[in-house]
Formats: structure tokens, C-alpha cells, sequence
């Protein structure tokens, strides 16, 4: 199966991908048995934190979780999340330098896009799928409905700002694949919570 076959696979298993930002290794497995629990089996673990590798590899011990890495902004980051079992790879941004190291390795990725350019790069690289980012201050799902015409074969993730009263309106546009979102897993809430949070966002598609 082909990168761009895989990644479109990984796009449609879920209505929502939460983008999870995890301060403490430890939290992670409840918290991908939680959400997968809850119907949100494809979780982006964001490098943003020192706990973000070790937590790829906690929530990869959950059946039934497709564990990917997100804000993968350079090569030596690409090279760390793969060594720790990332299936796969989310950039906030798309360079060639980057996308090229990916898109060689075969490993499904999902570089962002704001703009005509960024999804012209994308092509250069044999790229079809992206995600749209930062969604709402790019202009929003205007932006994205124009952008989508002339690039009609892509498919969209739009990612940033996007909350559960907007999201079935970017999922009700068609090359909308599914959306990202880190309001499923809100500070302080209980693995109860997370678990019912994911069942509402599962349940927009």
C-alpha cells in the first residue's frame, strides 16, 4: 500500500484526530485507552514536550491505537519519533528538505498547509493529503473551500481552533477528511470524561 493510501486509510478512522500535548509519560496509556475506548483510535502525540517520545511509545501498548507524532518540524526529530514507533508522521508545515526525508521512507505523513503554494510543494512531492493549518486564522472554512477548488484531488485534516460546535461543518465539506482537535482532552478532566468527550466527537461522522 502506498503512503498516500495509508494515510488516507488513517484520515478515515476517525471524525476526529486528538492532538495531544502530554507533559507526563505516565498519563499517556489511560489516556489512549480512554480515548480509543471512546471510538478515537488515531492519536497525534505533539513533540512539544520532553514526555512526547516516551508517550508514543506508552500509548502504542494500547490495542486498537494508531499512534502517530505531531509538530515534526526537522529530520533529526523525524528520526527520533520513528526510533520510538510513530505510525504516523504530522508537520505543522511542509519543506522539501523534510518532506522528502519522509516521503522516501514510506511512512504515511501529513505535512501542514495554509496557502496555494504550501499544497504546490506537496504536489511536487507526490503528496495528496494534508492538514490545513492553523484552520481558523488562515481564514477559516472559506479559505479552504477556495483553496480546495483548484486542488480538487487533495484531502484536508483542517487542524487549530477548531472546536465541537465548528467541527461538523468543516466535516460536512468533502475533501474534509476528518479534523484535529485537542478539546476531547481538556486540562484536569478525569479519564471518564476524556472516554465521553471522545464518544461526542466519534460520533460527528
Amino acid at each position: 500500500m502506498s503512503p498516500i493510501a495509508n494515510i488516507e486509510t488513517i484520515m478515515r478512522t476517525s471524525a476526529v484526530i486528538p492532538v495531544l500535548v502530554i507533559d507526563d509519560a505516565a498519563t499517556a496509556r489511560p489516556l489512549a485507552e480512554a480515548l480509543v475506548a471512546g471510538g478515537l483510535k488515531v492519536l497525534e502525540v505533539t513533540m512539544r514536550t520532553p514526555a512526547a517520545l516516551d508517550a508514543i511509545r506508552e500509548m502504542k501498548k494500547v490495542e486498537g491505537a494508531i499512534v502517530g507524532a505531531g509538530t515534526v518540524v526537522n529530520t533529526d526529530q523525524f528520526a527520533q519519533v520513528m526510533d520510538a514507533g510513530a505510525e504516523f508522521i504530522v508537520s505543522p508545515g511542509l519543506t522539501e528538505r523534510l518532506g522528502r526525508v519522509i516521503v522516501d521512507s514510506g511512512v504515511p505523513f501529513l505535512p501542514g498547509v495554509a496557502n496555494a503554494g504550501d499544497i504546490m510543494r506537496g504536489y511536487d512531492l507526490g503528496l495528496r493529503h494534508f492538514k490545513f493549518f492553523p484552520a481558523e486564522t488562515s481564514g477559516g472554512l472559506k479559505a479552504l473551500k477556495a483553496l480546495a477548488a483548484p486542488f480538487y484531488e487533495a484531502k484536508f485534516c483542517p487542524t487549530g481552533g477548531i472546536t465541537p460546535a465548528t467541527a461538523p461543518d468543516w466535516l460536512g465539506f468533502d475533501p474534509v477528511l476528518c479534523v484535529g482537535g485537542s478539546w476531547v482532552t481538556p486540562k484536569g478532566a478525569s479519564m471518564a470524561e476524556v472516554q465521553a468527550l471522545a464518544q461526542e466527537a466519534a460520533a460527528m461522522r
